[in-house]
Formats: structure tokens, sequence, C-alpha cells
């Protein structure tokens, strides 16, 4: 019975991974991830990990506030390593949002100081992962002359 249960909840692991960014994948997907508590934690991080990463941007971030919002309501806990990877995705997601904004915020700067760019630093800016980097050239367009002088 043990090892019936154990190939059950592996098949839905598999079909999570197979079919989770399908239709119906944040189903898919939260019905493997509630089977994980049938497996020790090492094994339950693993196949965790493999569903997790097996899903797009957009079905990964679904997942991500559907957990938050049961978490939020009390339905539903998670151990502490998937809570860990919700949290660290969190994170990534504000980060990249942040300096999409800073990026957006610089590039209407200089828009509106008349600097024109060159196409290598319009690639330099939107490659930029530094928030203070950021910072600094949207205070050096202030004053600015040219685009040398944002990027000094």
């Amino acid at each position: 019975m043990a090892r019936r249960r154990r190939q059950e909840t592996e098949l839905a692991i598999l079909s999570a991974a197979a079919h989770g960014n399908g239709p119906n994948g944040l189903d898919v997907a939260l019905t493997a991830l509630g089977a994980l508590g049938r497996f020790d934690r090492e094994h339950a991080a693993v196949y965790f990990q493999i569903v997790y990463n097996a899903l797009r941007e957009p079905m990964r971030r679904a997942l991500e506030a559907l957990i938050m919002q049961r978490q939020s309501e009390g339905k539903a806990t998670f151990p502490p390593f998937a809570q860990q990877i919700f949290d660290r995705g969190m994170l990534e997601g504000e980060l990249r949002g942040m300096l999409a904004g800073k990026r957006d915020a610089l590039l209407r700067l200089l828009a509106r100081a008349g600097l024109s760019l060159a196409e290598d630093d319009r690639a330099r800016i939107e490659a930029c992962m530094d928030t203070e980097t950021l910072d600094r050239w949207v205070e050096n367009v202030l004053g600015a002359k040219t685009t040398r002088d944002v990027f000094a």
C-alpha cells in the first residue's frame, strides 16, 4: 500500500512537471505539491524543486500568489524549504520590478533632457542589474550636457 501511494505521488510530480503550464496547470501543480507530505523532507524538497523549476514564470507567479493567499487565510502551510523558495521568488520579482522602474525613469529623464542615446548606451541601461548604478545615472542626468556625463 505504501509503495503504491509513493508511486502515485511520484506520478503526480511527473504530471505537474509535464502539464503544470497547461490550462489546468495550477490545479495539477497544487495536487502534486499537496502530496509531498508523504515523503521525507529531503525527497519532498527535491520533488518540490522539480515541479517549481518546470513551471514557466506566469504559472510560478500564479502558484506563489495562490499559496500566499491560502497561507494568509490560514488554509495552507508549507515546509520551510518551500517557503524559502516562494520568499526568494517574491524578492526577485520585487527587485526586477524596481530595476525596471529605475530604468524607465532614467530613459524618460534622458528624453526630457534632450539627450539621445546610442544603441549601446540603451543596451547598457537595459542590462544594468545594480540599483545603485541606476540611481547614480538618474542623478547624473540633472545638469548633464551629454550622455557621457550621465554614465560618468
